[in-house]
């Protein structure tokens, strides 16, 4: 029950930080979702500075796994948005700002996943 309520609790905070954040960076794009593109890169950088700080180096709590991976990125990060901007893209025929939206999320978050790996590993 226990590590339910921290994920729930996590969860909570990482969709207000979400709403948050890519609302104000959102209205001030153009066509592109930067506020929702932000979200998934920060989040992926994160996640992999998390992963090794808690799976290989112990320097995190094991039990602060659920709620800040599952619960706080796992809202915070935003593949249904992600998705459903792609296709309001697609529909308002900004074919162009469509693919470079789905290329620059996939690379810039894998991307963005490696480097918070890569980064914590040398500390």
């Amino acid at each position: 029950m226990q590590i339910l309520l921290a994920v729930g609790f996590g969860g909570a905070l990482g969709a207000v930080s979400r709403y948050w954040l890519a609302g104000m960076l959102n209205s001030k794009a153009d066509k592109l979702p930067l506020g929702t593109l932000s979200c998934n890169v920060i989040g992926s950088l994160v996640m992999g500075i998390l992963f090794v700080l808690i799976m290989e180096k112990a320097k995190l709590s094991p039990e602060l796994r659920p709620m800040l991976m599952v619960g706080f990125l796992g809202a915070f990060t935003t593949f249904s948005s992600f998705s459903l901007e792609t296709v309001a893209l697609l529909q308002e025929g900004h074919t162009m700002s469509a693919l470079i939206y789905v290329l620059l999320s996939v690379i810039l978050c894998i991307i963005a996943l490696s480097v918070g790996i890569w980064f914590t590993r040398l500390f």
